[in-house]
């Protein structure tokens, strides 16, 4: 299998919240399931979302987990430093893999 196949790739809405919040986890595990299961990683591209409250983060988490039950990472491109520091906060950093830029 190639590479490209075990990643999927999703743009994350600019507010990440309360009326976003099923609608987009929906979406990603869609994704997660297109993916091998014990291989997969799913790209979630932040660099447009500029506010992610509570209800965002729980959508987050609950994808997360979702990877975690098929053995895939969840990686986060793009996170403003704000969603990093409120990651860190929660401690909930070491559940995603963080990258800065495009790969």
């Amino acid at each position: 299998m190639s590479a490209h196949s075990r990643i999927k790739m999703i743009a994350a809405p600019e507010h990440l919240g309360l009326d976003s919040r099923n609608e987009f986890r929906k979406a990603a595990v869609t994704l997660l399931e297109q993916l091998p299961e014990g291989d997969g990683r799913l790209v979630i591209d932040l660099g447009a979302t500029r506010k992610v409250d509570s209800a965002g983060l729980g959508a987050l988490m609950l994808i997360q987990r979702r990877a975690a039950e098929r053995r895939q990472a969840v990686v986060l491109r793009n996170a403003s430093d704000e969603l990093r520091y409120l990651l860190v906060l929660t401690k909930l950093d070491d559940l995603f893999e963080l990258e800065s830029t495009a790969a």
